[in-house]
């Protein structure tokens, strides 16, 4: 299935035999202290700059709507977010994965998403649609 959109994605995780849980990392982005004067610039314009994690949740599936629910409950702790990092991970024997699964997958997306290494995970925007990031 092509994943293009957040709805695609709750889509494909209801789809799955086996129960999902999505990991939700937020990253907000920023210009470093020692950005060029064209950096500065593109980073004005909305381009370029550094993702950094801000906050992290885990969710069920059926715990979202939609996009818009996520996006409020975001809004509810106060920081200010440019994209939004997704996996899933998944249960097995029919049993949804663990909070401590959770946590665990959560903190090595922060580490990844912090050393550069996003490819395992499917960036989207505040409107919910996939992104493509160099």
């Amino acid at each position: 299935m092509d994943i293009s959109s957040f709805d695609d994605l709750l889509q494909a995780a209801r789809a799955q035999a086996e129960p999902q849980r999505l990991l939700f990392v937020f990253a907000g982005a920023e210009l470093p202290d020692d950005a060029t004067l064209a950096e500065r610039t593109q980073f004005e314009q909305g381009q370029g700059g550094t993702l950094t994690p801000i906050m992290c949740v885990d969710k069920a599936p059926a715990e979202l709507a939609t996009f818009a629910s996520l996006v409020e409950e975001a809004r509810d702790y106060g920081s200010e977010w440019a994209i939004v990092f997704v996996a899933a991970l998944s249960g097995q024997q029919g049993q949804a994965p663990s909070d401590a699964a959770a946590e665990g997958a959560l903190n090595r997306m922060v580490a990844s998403i912090k050393a550069g290494q996003i490819g395992a995970f499917i960036p989207f925007d505040r409107q919910g649609l996939g992104v493509m990031l160099n």
